[in-house]
């Protein structure tokens, strides 16, 4: 049975944090988070500004998730309640920066229709890939963003 964040205020640790709602987000967080990584570095980059911001929110999201997760099953927070405090932060900002990189993306997805180069095809579907992941990515950060707000709120 998964227990919720709202009926416990601290962190769980070792192997809990896999049975745990929102703590669960992390592996589909780092599943779409990576989708997102390959195929923005996959693809035929035009406008270098907007391809490597989403890049780097890409990258600090996959760095950042993946850290968390591995001190949570190391259980390095050692039940001090600043880390609730932290983990609020880092899913606030996380998914702040997905929700942005994901309609840059999406945004330029659109522009690429009217450029004409060789594997321009191919390139627009890997960019409206890129743009199906990153909003998933963003609307799983916003869940575990919502659900660690109020533990941080209960603690």
């Amino acid at each position: 049975m998964m227990s919720s964040a709202t009926s416990r205020s601290s962190l769980p640790s070792g192997l809990a944090v896999l049975t745990t709602f929102p703590d669960v987000l992390f592996i589909p967080e780092l599943i779409f988070g990576g989708l997102v990584w390959i195929l923005i570095a996959a693809s035929k980059v035009l406008h270098p500004i907007v391809l490597g911001w989403v890049m780097f929110v890409s990258v600090f999201c996959f760095v950042m998730t993946a850290t968390l997760l591995f001190l949570y099953l190391c259980g390095a927070h050692g039940g001090s309640s600043s880390w609730v405090t932290l983990d609020a932060i880092c899913q606030v900002t996380a998914a702040l920066f997905y929700l942005s990189a994901a309609v840059l993306e999406a945004y330029y997805t659109i522009q690429l229709r009217g450029f004409t180069f060789t594997g321009w095809w191919t390139a627009y579907q890997e960019n409206i890939a890129a743009v199906v992941f990153a909003f998933v990515a963003t609307l799983l950060y916003v869940i575990h963003q919502i659900y660690s707000l109020r533990r941080w709120k209960s603690s």
